[in-house]
């Protein structure tokens, strides 16, 4: 008897199914999150890039037509990058999560770049890894920011919203090889803040995370890292997350600020990117 789940596009339909799934596998929700805004902000992020990449955009199904497994994947300017991927636990080592992966990866057919942001999951490194992509490994950053070392420059940083979305875009475009026009929106409508600096760098943070960073030199990236840590305000947690080789600029700004480094899941990457310095990459749109 054949018990392998069968996978299949998925439709704006799916969306809460494919949430609930990613919930329960991905996140370990601190207390005190307001569940009924992680989950505004999820669904309206699964349902843009249903949007916008329904080719990228897979599910895998169970007898009873309930979702056992999700996976997302988005181009951008010749740029593939792996957005979501989640599979039931009771499903796991049935091949499903491989299924869905060379779905969303076969999307990304005549790219020309290819990134992906790992859990540290064993599981899904190694799947990964198989695709013949460059490892980076990775650190993050976290603790309570200690601002006494904080430049003066940051109070020139400035609070752009959706009028920062061309600088941001451009300055995306050169240093990721592809602009973040198509999706910031999505986030700032999500309660995210869009900080630039000058015309050299942005950093898009809310509620202490600091969800991505691109400048055009390490001075503005320190700048305006420092000022995604003030914006989460006196005594809250601060997290920087996939901190790759190269990023030394905010390895010292984090150490500075008094952030605790620890291991992160590492980046993977292939093909013809920009620099990826200075970068912080987006776990939602990378």
């Amino acid at each position: 008897m054949n018990d392998e789940l069968p996978i299949r596009p998925a439709t704006p339909d799916d969306v809460p199914a494919a949430d609930a799934v990613a919930r329960d596998v991905l996140f370990s929700l601190p207390p005190g999150v307001d569940e009924a805004e992680r989950q505004r902000r999820s669904h309206a992020r699964i349902a843009h890039l249903m949007h916008t990449d329904p080719g990228g955009a897979w599910v895998a199904e169970r007898a009873d037509g309930r979702v056992a497994g999700v996976a997302l994947a988005l181009v951008r300017e010749g740029i593939w990058g792996f957005s979501l991927f989640a599979v039931a636990e009771d499903v796991q080592g049935r091949g499903v999560g491989r299924r869905l992966l060379q779905a969303c990866f076969a999307y990304g057919d005549g790219a020309r770049g290819h990134v992906i942001l790992s859990s540290e999951k064993p599981a899904a490194m190694r799947l990964y890894a198989r695709l013949g992509l460059d490892i980076r490994p990775a650190i993050a950053a976290a603790g309570i920011a200690d601002l006494a070392r904080m430049p003066a420059a940051v109070a020139r940083v400035e609070d752009a919203g959706v009028s920062g979305i061309p600088l941001a875009d451009a300055i995306g475009r050169r240093v990721r090889g592809a602009g973040h026009a198509r999706d910031l929106p999505v986030a700032l409508a999500s309660g995210a803040s869009l900080l630039t600096f000058e015309d050299r760098a942005f950093a898009v943070a809310r509620e202490g995370n600091v969800m991505l960073l691109a400048a055009l030199d390490d001075e503005a990236a320190s700048i305006v890292l420092w000022a995604a840590l003030e914006a989460a305000g006196p005594g809250r947690t601060v997290r920087v997350d996939f901190l790759t080789a190269g990023q030394d600029w905010a390895v010292r700004t984090c150490l500075d600020a008094g952030l605790a480094l620890s291991p992160d899941g590492p980046m993977f990457t292939g093909g013809q990117l920009g620099p990826m310095r200075p970068y912080v990459p987006s776990g939602a749109y990378l």
